[in-house]
C-alpha cells in the first residue's frame, strides 16, 4: 500500500469545541470528577495561554536509524539507547528541539513496566539534549500485520517498507482488543500525565488512511474519550491529514486541543492550509512536511512555519532501516542512494544530505 497526502484545504467548519466553552480551568488543571468524567475540550484562551512564551519549536518525526518500525524502537532486545543518544545529539547540534516519537501497544502488551521505564530512558536522553517529545499512539498507515520478536529487514529502496500499523487488521479480528487498547492508553497517559518532557500527546496518526476512512471513527472517538478521562496535564490531537475524510476532520478539528496537521505541498498550498486552519484560532503544529520531490523543502516551507509561529515537525531526522530517503511511489530495487532524498537530513555518521540545508536550519532555529 503506497502512502498518499493530499494538497488540501480543509472547508472551515466554525464550531465551539464540544463543552470547551463551559470549562474554566487553567490548562492541565484537574478537578475531583477528572478519574471518572472525561474532562471537556481546552477553551482556546487555555490551548493559546499553553502556547504562549513556549518559543518556536521545530524537529523531526524520530526513529532511530536502527529501527524499521516502532517495534524495533521500543521492544527491550532491539531498544538502542546508544543511537538514540547520537541521533538526537545530531538533532541538538542544528538547533531543533521537537520530536515526534511513535509508540505501538503491542511492545507495552509484551512488558508493560518495562515498556514505559523504556518510554523513561527515551525522555532521559532527549531532555539531556534539551528536546521535548509528542508522543503518538494509534497508527492507521502501512502494513496491516505485526508480530512480536524478530523483526524484517528492509526491502532494497523501498520507503518504509517495515512500518506497521496499530491496532490494524487486529482490531477487526479480535473483539477483544478493545479492553487492551483501552487499558494502554490509560496506563501510559496516567504514568506520564505530569511529565514537563511531554509537550503533547497525539492521539491517532492519520485515521481513516489505508482505505478505513471513518471505519476508524470509533477508535478516534474512544482514544480521545479515554485521554480527557485521564486528563494529563499535556494538550491531546490528532491531526488533520486528507481533505477527502469530511467527517474526522470535523471531530478532530472540535476535540483536539491544539490543532496538528500534515501538508507535504509547495509553499503556495501549504500557505492556503494554514490559512484555513488560523481560523480556528488555536496554536497550530505541522506534525509533517518535508518531502524534497514533491516541493516541499526546508528552504520553502521551514521559513513559513517561523514566520506564523507554527512548530515544524519534518518526517525523518537519520536515514536507516525505515528507508525513507525513498520516496512513496518511486522504489529502487537496487537500494542505491537516491540523487534527492525524500526524507530525512543526516547519514548514521552525522554527515548531513545536504550542507546548504543545514545552514539554513541552524539560521531559522539561532544555532
Amino acid at each position: 500500500m503506497k502512502k498518499r497526502f493530499f494538497a488540501w484545504i480543509l472547508p472551515v467548519v466554525l464550531m465551539s469545541c464540544a463543552g470547551g466553552a463551559n470549562e474554566t480551568k487553567e490548562a492541565g488543571q484537574k478537578d475531583s470528577s477528572a478519574t471518572t468524567e472525561p474532562r471537556a475540550v481546552w477553551t482556546v484562551e487555555q490551548a493559546n495561554n499553553w502556547y504562549k512564551g513556549k518559543g518556536w519549536m521545530a524537529g523531526c518525526n524520530f526513529t532511530p536509524s536502527t529501527a524499521i518500525n516502532q517495534l524495533e524502537f521500543w521492544q527491550a532486545e532491539t531498544f538502542d539507547t546508544a543511537t538514540i543518544n547520537r541521533e538526537l545529539g545530531y538533532a541538538e547540534g542544528i538547533g531543533l528541539n521537537l520530536m515526534r516519537v511513535f509508540l505501538h501497544h503491542l511492545a507495552w502488551e509484551q512488558d508493560k513496566e518495562g515498556f514505559k521505564n523504556r518510554m523513561k530512558t527515551y525522555l532521559d536522553i532527549a531532555d539531556r539534549h534539551h528536546i521535548a517529545t509528542m508522543f503518538v499512539f494509534f497508527d492507521d498507515v502501512w502494513n496491516e500485520n505485526y508480530k512480536a520478536g524478530k523483526q524484517p529487514e528492509p526491502k532494497p529502496g523501498v520507503h518504509n517498507s517495515g512500518w506497521i500499523r496499530d491496532p490494524g487488521k487486529l482490531l477487526y479480528d479480535d473483539t477483544t482488543l478493545i479492553i487492551k487498547l483501552e487499558e494502554y492508553v490509560k496506563d501510559v497517559l496516567t504514568t506520564f500525565k505530569s511529565d514537563k518532557r511531554i509537550l503533547l500527546w497525539d492521539l491517532y496518526n492519520e485515521p481513516g488512511n489505508s482505505g478505513y476512512k471513518n471505519k476508524s471513527m470509533p477508535l478516534l472517538e474512544k482514544t480521545f474519550t479515554w485521554a480527557r478521562t485521564v486528563n494529563p496535564d499535556q494538550p491531546l490531537s490528532a491531526g488533520v491529514w486528507s481533505k477527502e475524510l469530511t467527517d474526522l476532520n470535523v471531530y478532530q478539528l472540535a476535540n483536539s486541543d491544539v490543532i496538528t496537521y500534515h501538508n507535504y505541498d509547495d509553499e503556495k498550498g501549504h500557505q492556503a492550509a494554514i490559512d484555513t486552519l488560523k481560523k480556528y484560532n488555536r496554536p497550530l503544529i505541522c506534525t509533517e512536511y518535508m518531502a524534497r520531490t514533491r516541493n516541499s523543502r526546508f528552504d520553502n516551507i521551514m521559513p513559513i512555519l517561523k514566520k506564523e509561529n507554527i512548530a515544524a515537525i519534518n518526517w525523518g531526522l537519520v536515514a536507516g532501516k525505515t528507508n525513507t530517503m525513498y520516496a512513496w511511489d518511486t522504489p529502487i530495487p537496487d537500494g542505491s542512494e537516491p540523487k534527492v532524498w525524500f526524507h530525512e537530513i543526516f547519514r548514521k555518521d552525522g554527515s548531513a544530505f545536504s550542507e546548504k540545508e543545514i545552514a539554513l536550519i541552524k539560521s531559522l532555529t539561532g544555532k
